[in-house]
């Protein structure tokens, strides 16, 4: 099979493209102190200058962390804007199409239908798996990207690793594999294999395992050469000084991250076999993330029973697969407690 070049991958005008190049771009490579270039207010430093547009200082620390050259790291507003910017980056609207497994998370079909690009789902097994074949079958000539996520949302289990390296194999497109979880999994994901596959892109973030949220901070890797198409088409300061400086810190607190994981894989063995032992529960899905997926008798009714005890899961009985499905994150063991007792008082309330 002759694979397509990322130029006939790419949309023809982001290939002509002429990327804006902000002040701070421009005389790379040298030491400056005095800026007059940006039209910035020279007072209330260092909030006055605009951030490193290239995020290099972070780049540097996350390489050294997670075994990439810096050139293979994009740094955006979220996971999202990097899922944004690959349909914007590589999907005619209206001609090309994207294949993606369900149910998964739901951002990859909304970013398909704000750029007017059709969504294929390919329906998961009854085990949540997806074989790679299934997802061929589902593409054709103008089918660009395919999403996969492992550890998916909101199933929490690992898609199979043959498959997914069968994809890419087979693939001519790129596949956009999305490892937010894979701090939580046992395996190591595919990272360590970036370089093997040019046609993968690789989603993590900073929002789970590292505890920041409220950051925004989402990490794509990927070839240097998918790297700078993604880096040519976002706005110049994408990401803000104040995320950049917080997500540095929080490089430098590795031990404290690795931490809170090994708490959270313990708190979820716990909460697990608690949660298989009650009445309401008929089934607890295997998981290598945060939470569980968990099938109970009534989810719709159940759900508001939590919320007007305050407390708030997320119901996903209206998903693929998921009749009568709650996803509950695993939280501290006060917390977990709470759920529990609430969920064990079910139907004695009432």
């Amino acid at each position: 099979m002759s694979r397509r070049t990322l130029e006939q991958l790419v949309r023809p005008n982001i290939l002509r493209l002429k990327p804006y190049s902000s002040a701070r771009d421009e005389y790379s490579g040298h030491e400056a102190s005095v800026f007059l270039d940006a039209n910035e207010n020279p007072y209330n430093a260092p909030h006055n200058r605009y951030p490193d547009p290239m995020q290099r200082e972070l780049k540097t620390a996350l390489a050294r962390i997670k075994h990439v050259d810096p050139a293979c790291i994009f740094l955006g507003n979220g996971s999202d804007e990097a899922i944004d910017l690959m349909y914007r980056a590589f999907c005619e609207p209206r001609v090309d199409n994207v294949v993606a497994i369900d149910p998964t998370y739901g951002m990859y079909q909304v970013c398909a239908e704000v750029n007017d690009v059709e969504y294929r789902k390919v329906l998961l097994d009854t085990h949540f798996q997806f074989t790679a074949r299934a997802m061929l079958e589902a593409a054709d000539e103008h089918t660009k990207l395919m999403f996969l996520c492992s550890p998916n949302n909101p199933t929490g289990n690992s898609l199979a690793r043959t498959e997914i390296e069968a994809l890419l194999q087979a693939f001519d497109g790129l596949v956009v594999l999305d490892e937010a979880y894979i701090d939580f999994a046992s395996d190591a994901g595919f990272l360590p294999e970036l370089a093997e596959h040019p046609n993968l892109v690789i989603l993590q973030t900073f929002s789970k395992a590292w505890g920041c949220a409220a950051l925004r901070l989402g990490m794509a890797f990927a070839s240097p050469a998918i790297v700078d198409i993604l880096n040519k088409i976002k706005y110049p300061y994408n990401v803000n000084l104040l995320t950049q400086r917080q997500a540095l810190e929080m490089t430098y607190r590795l031990y404290e991250k690795e931490r809170w994981v090994d708490t959270l894989k313990t708190e979820r063995g716990w909460l697990g076999k608690v949660l298989r032992g009650l009445p309401c529960v008929q089934e607890v899905y295997p998981t290598d993330a945060n939470f569980f997926l968990v099938r109970v008798t009534d989810a719709p009714a159940l759900y508001r029973y939590l919320v007007e005890r305050g407390i708030i899961v997320r119901s996903r009985h209206t998903v693929a697969l998921c009749g009568n499905c709650l996803r509950i994150t695993v939280g501290t063991h006060r917390e977990n407690e709470q759920l529990i007792a609430a969920l064990q008082a079910h139907g004695t309330d009432e």
